[in-house]
């Protein structure tokens, strides 16, 4: 995605839980279809303690220590098995003591994409994001991928991307072209005509914006197709509510690519509302894609 990162490969945070495990598998695949490295990253939090003791901080520092070479010898585990050749891919492993979220985003800065399950250790079945995941959506410097533990999808499917015209949105259809190349598979392209909710039929004549919204939407995708002759574009013009939609062709689909902040974003602003709430919900791994 990255090209100055390629020598560092995709990052995957880890933590133990079966979401990590997800995520670890899916960066297994990743790496050797793009014939990268990938590295392990285990972050422990800081220790947070209210009384003055050396011997108790050292004994929790060494369990935290030993917690911390579990979850990566794991994770290890996890990554060579998801491999028909446990070494088609260099692995490295790392545990660093920091804050997680702000320790994962600097990390970013040189990765060629930065891998996390939707749920860590901490997180409530009921809840669909966590918070390292949704921290890193707003702080991280390369594409982020959330991997959810129940993502299942055909090795045929399509590739999904949402596009609305910002420059997140330019950065993700790059990215969504590149997978879809190297995977060999289709690529939708779905773009709303309005980000608000259902749009009134009596409120406009939809025929007389849809043609504009097809030739908009043509010439976004011309240039990286012919970049990228031998993918095939399924163009998809819907309405309104692109969370939604992206949603639902997320179930059909083996990935789905958003840029992070759309046409309705302001500079301030970090994440937008599509691409949070695609996060959460999708049936497919997500990528998330800043303009940077």
């Amino acid at each position: 995605m990255a090209t100055s990162a390629e020598n560092i490969g995709i990052i995957v945070a880890v933590d133990g839980s079966p979401g990590s495990d997800a995520a670890v598998t899916w960066a297994a695949a990743e790496g050797l279809r793009r014939k990268v490295p990938v590295t392990l990253l285990h972050v422990i939090a800081p220790l947070m303690v209210t009384w003055s003791s050396s011997a108790e901080d050292s004994n929790i520092a060494d369990l935290q220590a030993d917690s911390s070479a579990s979850v990566l010898e794991r994770a290890e585990v996890v990554f060579r098995s998801a491999l028909d050749d446990p070494n088609a891919v260099v692995v490295r492993v790392e545990s660093r003591p920091s804050p997680v979220v702000g320790t994962l985003a600097e990390a970013s800065r040189a990765a060629l994409m930065l891998v996390v399950g939707n749920r860590g250790t901490g997180g409530h079945k009921r809840l669909p994001l966590g918070s390292v995941a949704a921290g890193l959506l707003h702080h991280a410097h390369s594409p982020v991928v959330v991997i959810h533990q129940d993502d299942v999808a055909e090795p045929t499917a399509p590739v999904v991307l949402g596009v609305d015209g910002s420059p997140s949105s330019e950065a993700a259809t790059r990215v969504a072209f590149e997978e879809a190349a190297l995977r060999g598979v289709d690529l939708v392209a779905l773009h709303a005509w309005s980000d608000i909710g259902a749009v009134p039929l009596f409120a406009l004549d939809w025929r007389v914006y849809e043609e504009e919204a097809q030739e908009t939407l043509a010439e976004r995708l011309a240039g990286w197709q012919e970049q990228y002759p031998g993918v095939r574009v399924q163009r998809r013009l819907v309405r309104d509510r692109p969370a939604h939609w992206l949603i639902e062709a997320s179930q059909n689909a083996q990935l789905v690519v958003v840029g992070s902040r759309g046409r309705g974003g302001f500079a301030g602003l970090l994440l937008g509302s599509v691409a949070s709430t695609v996060a959460q919900l999708s049936h497919a791994p997500v990528v998330v894609v800043r303009n940077s």
